[in-house]
């Protein structure tokens, strides 16, 4: 096939995302790659709410959600930083997702129109090795939620713990080792089961968390509904400036997702519905989700007398098994969100946009 001849993908998507690709260049293209015709864009405003629930409801997001109010400024003080940094993490996402809406492409191939392939392949590159980090350490997270489940309904695992390999032992080997199969079972579906999956997770979370902040408020009374974690007291100098780092890491906290959404918004079936399930999405369900968790986590005082911003660590001193049962199990599935979602998904698409004549989309992921 000659060079002059061949299309590729970021080529063919000027034409329209509907636009048969002929001829097209091996070394550019695959059908994972490729446009997606507007017949298989299936997320509607809600396919992509859950997306940014899966995102946030992780014990990743938990723990990054209550220590921004332990900044040392006021809880209401917190939530209006939080707010204006979330509302610009709005506003650029819509930004960022409409090019990959309107053409049906993925990120990497996108990425070719202002950087060429070698720039394009560069970036995708870096971020894909980021995303692949990350997902370990989101799988390790995941795995002591596995390991709180082995104790409690096999108490003998407890022996795993006296031999160790690379500082984790090996009861948190098992645990590790069966999450990441059990996630790679579910990742390696199509794109669809994907979308059916994150779905689920991003509710479900809210389901547990509502049902903790309730716990949490029987054992430790009203009085836990407070939204000041430090008891620090800054000048207003400092407040001012608190204030701005906190809307500086909410936006840093979404730095990821700011190039991974195209991945996504690609399969939108509307700029409306992209719009709703972001509006959703972040500026409330963020906003909500921090609340809830500042009062989990401010209640966790008072009822085990130290602070505790690990919520699987709350759920495992539940004395109920049943509810320690659904609590972990459900702050698994949670991770497996947010792994699909931020270090899962782009990542299979970097890799495959490297080699997109030998790896496509389940290839790439398996390389994850």
């Amino acid at each position: 096939m000659s060079t002059s001849h061949a299309t590729s993908a970021a080529d063919a998507a000027a034409l329209g995302a509907d636009a048969e690709i002929v001829d097209a260049d091996e070394r550019l293209y695959n059908h994972d790659l490729a446009p997606v015709p507007r017949a298989r864009r299936t997320w509607t405003g809600y396919s992509i709410f859950a997306m940014w629930m899966s995102d946030v409801h992780s014990v990743g997001g938990y723990t990054f959600a209550a220590s921004l109010f332990l900044l040392g400024i006021s809880g209401w003080q917190v939530l209006l930083a939080l707010t204006i940094g979330i509302l610009v993490v709005y506003v650029l996402m819509n930004w960022v997702g409409k090019p990959s809406l309107v053409h049906g492409i993925p990120f990497p191939v996108m990425a070719r129109v202002s950087m060429g392939v070698m720039g394009a392949n560069l970036a995708a590159l870096i971020r894909g090795v980021v995303g692949i980090v990350w997902y370990g350490v989101q799988t390790y997270f995941a795995s002591k939620a596995i390991a709180t489940l082995l104790l409690l309904f096999v108490p003998s695992v407890i022996t795993w713990r006296d031999s160790s390999f690379l500082r984790l032992d090996m009861l948190g080997w098992v645990s590790f080792l069966f999450m990441w199969l059990l996630q790679l079972v579910i990742f390696q579906r199509s794109i669809e089961i994907i979308r059916k999956f994150i779905d689920f997770c991003g509710p479900a979370v809210y389901v547990v968390m509502f049902f903790l902040m309730g716990w949490i408020l029987y054992r430790a009374g009203l009085s836990s509904l407070n939204l000041t974690l430090s008891g620090k007291v800054l000048s207003g100098d400092e407040q001012l400036h608190a204030m701005i780092n906190a809307t500086l890491l909410v936006v840093s906290y979404f730095a990821a997702l700011l190039l991974n959404f195209g991945d996504f918004s690609r399969f939108a079936k509307s700029e409306r519905q992209m719009k709703i399930g972001n509006f959703l999405g972040l500026p409330l369900n963020f906003v909500a989700f921090a609340i809830i968790t500042v009062i989990v986590t401010a209640g966790s005082e008072k009822v085990f007398g130290t602070m505790i911003m690990d919520p699987v660590e709350i759920v495992s001193r539940i004395e109920n098994k049943f509810a320690v049962a659904i609590g972990s199990i459900t702050f698994i599935v949670a991770t497996m969100g947010i792994n699909i979602v931020a270090n899962f998904v782009s990542p299979a698409y970097d890799i495959a946009n490297l080699f997109p004549k030998h790896v496509d989309f389940k290839k790439g992921g398996r390389a994850d």
